[in-house]
């Protein structure tokens, strides 16, 4: 009836994205200048004004270890400060990294399944 579970040991990475309009822009650098501080691991990309890839606003990403996952996803629930926030882990299947295994903080924002390749496990 069911398949078999996923094995957790496919995740490789976790990222976190930040979504941000022109009104939270400065908690999106508060919330980032705290992750920093506190999780000196993590690993931040750029600041995307536009959409870009499957997100469907501004955001920025944030990288993190399996190890950190622990704390940091509760760190960010506790101070995302009113900003939506997608999880996901890196499994190296994107379209379902994305889709299927997301954790949301905050709204559930439409995503752009077109924009994401699949592979296959």
């Amino acid at each position: 009836m069911f398949d078999d579970p996923e094995n957790v040991g496919t995740i490789t990475a976790w990222h976190a994205h930040v979504y941000f309009d022109q009104e939270s822009r400065a908690t999106a650098a508060w919330l980032r200048e705290r992750v920093a501080e506190h999780h000196p691991a993590a690993r931040f990309g750029h600041w995307h004004e536009v959409k870009v890839g499957p997100h469907p606003g501004p955001m920025y990403q944030i990288a993190f270890t399996s190890g950190d996952a622990a704390l940091l996803i509760p760190f960010l629930a506790l101070n995302r400060r009113g900003l939506t926030i997608l999880v996901h882990p890196d499994t190296g299947r994107p379209r379902a990294d994305h889709l299927e295994h997301a954790l949301w903080m905050g709204a559930v924002l439409p995503l752009d399944a077109a924009a994401l390749v699949e592979r296959p496990k």
